[in-house]
């Protein structure tokens, strides 16, 4: 049977692979702590599952526009303007399947073969794999956990060619846990003032910041920035609705035409009685995504602490998303349990099998010193987890 090298040359998610065995042993009875999947375990509040209960029952259940209805995209331009000082119309929203889709889709819109895309690391598994089927050339640019792995103004301008078409910011990030400082994205913008650099901004973990972090959106930072950046977000983190996919790209005029030509093709709409819901999500006042913010940061702070209280383990403190990203590369060289601990993807599987705990290896992410751990989970699960690490890892 011939398969596309198109498909052959994508690699499965690195993310889901762990998830995968966790939960494979978990079905055999084992008990397993899972960091792994990047999911909230808090439930979709019932506000937003009664909307689209009440959608479907009034039978809005049909077609909608490829790019979702207006009065959806018309609450995003309205959220944005609200709350990150973004002057979009709702032409220039496009609705997605999931924020994943509003990165391969803009991709495909934007990019051509053999066009440079700056991933700088740590970057999420899924970036370098969009822009290579959208024939883009992923161009990885290394940062330094001495500058909390954010990407400095010298490492941009030194990583920009005449090919260079786009960058991926991602702030709050995953899997860094790290977030931009508004003075830190201005001097980004400040670099790609005079290119034809486009940047796609990843802001899927706005809402869930921790500490004295700021969020700022890049595409407010000035018109420059604005012109030339996609904005990409969605539902699924910060209103613990993963399952529902639902995320957006607010972009320029011509190129949220050309994604919603392209969306026409590949999905037609996002699901019907689903967009109600993201209206009543987006306009929500009752403070839920407060509460589990507050939560999450609670968790941030705990597991940063106890990560750093483990000999050769250095995490630095997230400010953003539910993510430690500890390096662990003090331990490479030794041998646990008989296996020899070369790298991250050793170190995650041998933890994993040894004592029961779920990580997922830093290399996918383009840091291989590091592995990344979700705090998506309650404390008690948290401290069994670290608990068991603490107890691996002594010499």
């Amino acid at each position: 049977m011939k398969i596309s090298k198109r498909a052959l040359a994508v690699p499965p998610s690195a993310t889901m692979a762990v998830t995968s065995r966790a939960k494979q042993l978990k079905a055999e009875g084992v008990d397993v702590v899972s960091f792994g999947a990047g999911e909230p375990d808090f439930d979709t509040p019932d506000f937003i599952k009664s909307a689209a209960i009440e959608a479907m029952q009034a039978g809005k259940t049909k077609y909608t526009p490829a790019t979702g209805i207006i009065e959806l995209r018309t609450a995003i331009a309205e959220k944005l303007q609200r709350e990150n000082g973004l002057a979009y119309t709702p032409e220039q929203i496009v609705v997605n399947i999931g924020a994943k889709h509003s990165v391969y889709e803009s991709m495909q819109a934007v990019i051509d073969d053999g066009d440079e895309v700056l991933l700088p690391t740590p970057y999420w598994v899924t970036y370098p794999e969009a822009a290579k089927l959208a024939q883009g050339t992923p161009k990885v640019v290394e940062t330094s956990g001495a500058n909390g792995y954010k990407i400095t103004p010298d490492e941009l301008k030194a990583a920009i060619t005449d090919k260079t078409a786009l960058l991926v910011l991602n702030s709050p990030n995953n899997p860094g846990g790290f977030s931009y400082s508004p003075d830190e994205l201005s001097a980004i913008a400040k670099v790609l003032e005079g290119t034809d650099v486009m940047v796609l901004s990843d802001e899927i973990y706005e809402k869930l910041i921790y500490g004295d972090a700021e969020f700022v959106s890049f595409a407010s930072l000035s018109q420059d920035a604005y012109d030339r950046t996609l904005t990409i977000n969605g539902l699924s983190k910060a209103f613990a609705m993963t399952g529902w996919r639902l995320g957006y790209t607010a972009a320029p005029l011509e190129v949220a035409k050309a994604m919603g030509r392209l969306q026409s093709h590949m999905t037609q709409n996002p699901v019907s009685f689903t967009q109600p819901a993201a209206i009543t999500a987006l306009t929500d006042t009752s403070g839920a995504v407060e509460k589990m913010r507050v939560e999450f940061e609670k968790r941030a702070k705990y597991m940063a602490e106890r990560l750093n209280g483990i000999e050769g383990v250095n995490c630095p403190s997230p400010t953003g998303a539910f993510y430690c990203f500890p390096d662990v590369s003090a331990h490479y060289g030794r041998c646990i349990g008989d296996v020899k601990i070369d790298d991250s993807m050793s170190f995650a599987q041998a933890l994993l099998e040894q004592a029961m705990v779920a990580v997922v290896p830093g290399k996918p992410f383009g840091c291989g010193n590091n592995v990344r751990l979700s705090f998506a989970c309650s404390l008690e699960q948290i401290a069994k987890g670290l608990d068991r690490i603490e107890q691996w890892l002594k010499p």
